[in-house]
């Protein structure tokens, strides 16, 4: 007799206990174990020592042992009691927003936000250091910092369209 059968908990004969389990019955334990803290019925320590001895036992009295305080799957599906449903916690910032097609966009990567934050900075500094020797010369100045912002810029770009592609395709 196996552990897999479910009426076996009620028509155990102290011989029957005595048998060697398998492999396979000591895993049908572990499953019955991890529905169990599913189901919120065992705390993570109790079940992390129980399936510790579940693969350790080598009588089916072991592993009975370690359902005796359990409901059957089918007594715990009969219960009264509904569980509550079980909701994925809301992000406090949303990293996601409805794109046209109706997919969710995802925000930029941190790396490129920093890149594009500090490039802004440098043709900032650079915008204003020009424009101060324009003031202070009173002269028209060449606008170098095109020459700063341009290929720094069109770089970045291009870096940003490829990642955000390469996201794109492995979204579909």
């Amino acid at each position: 007799m196996t552990a897999q059968g479910e009426e076996r908990e009620s028509h155990r004969t102290r011989d029957e206990d005595r048998l060697r389990a398998a492999d396979e019955d000591r895993q049908w334990v572990a499953d019955r174990l991890r529905i169990a803290l599913d189901q919120g019925r065992l705390r993570l320590a109790e079940y992390d020592d129980r399936l510790r001895l579940a693969y350790a036992a080598t009588t089916y009295a072991e592993l009975n042992a370690l359902l005796d305080d359990l409901p059957s799957p089918a007594a715990a599906a009969a219960s009264a009691v509904t569980p509550a449903p079980q909701h994925a916690p809301e992000p406090s910032t949303p990293s996601t927003s409805p794109g046209p097609s109706g997919k969710p966009y995802k925000r930029m990567p941190t790396a490129l936000m920093v890149l594009w934050t500090i490039w802004g900075g440098v043709v900032a500094i650079n915008l204003v250091v020009w424009l101060l020797v324009m003031v202070g010369t009173g002269e028209a100045i060449y606008p170098w910092p095109m020459w700063v912002a341009g290929p720094s810029g069109a770089a970045l770009l291009a870096v940003t369209v490829g990642v955000q592609e390469i996201r794109r395709s492995k979204r579909r």
